[in-house]
């Protein structure tokens, strides 16, 4: 993470519980959530703006960030390397929504999504969770919960728990 009050430092964060969106039936999608994004309204693409979406998760406008110019350079050359990946949401030609992370096996490790219109980014999580069904992932790390992450099912798990499944599923692949 880059730390907003030193533009130069940038240092490793581990959560002490970490927070998990669930890939079972776990994941629970409010129903105008749901009437919503089955509608088609929108244009969900991948890795389409990458550079925009990692871009728009970093305009934070007043509030400080943890995505510095630094990490946003990282990230897009593993963008380009095939490693991170931007899930994007479209209404009339503009991107609206979005979220990105980092692929490694079958574990997805979500980093930030943005919006800039109503429930833009609960579309891109919705399109990411039925995109990682679909290519048998098992875990997605979205590091902390909040109150727009425990809508959906998220869950906390201890430092512990999360390191052994980690390593058993990497020894997988």
């Amino acid at each position: 993470m880059a730390d907003p009050d030193e533009s130069d430092a940038i240092y490793w964060h581990t959560p002490k519980t970490r927070g998990l969106i669930p890939l079972d039936e776990r994941f629970k999608v409010p129903k105008n959530l749901r009437r919503l994004y089955r509608k088609g309204v929108f244009e969900l693409t991948i890795n389409r703006a990458f550079r925009e979406v990692i871009s728009a998760c970093s305009n934070r406008g007043e509030e400080a960030t943890w995505i510095s110019q630094e990490i946003k350079d990282v990230y897009i050359e593993l963008n380009g390397k095939g490693w991170a990946h931007s899930f994007e949401v479209w209404y009339e030609g503009r991107l609206v929504g979005g979220l990105y992370g980092v692929s490694i096996a079958k574990v997805f490790f979500g980093e930030s999504m943005f919006h800039t219109m109503t429930d833009a980014s609960k579309i891109a999580l919705v399109f990411l969770v039925e995109f990682l069904r679909e290519q048998h992932f098992e875990l997605i790390d979205c590091q902390y919960l909040n109150p727009h992450l425990l809508q959906f099912g998220a869950y906390e798990v201890s430092q512990a728990w999360y390191m052994d499944e980690l390593r058993r599923i990497l020894r997988q692949y």
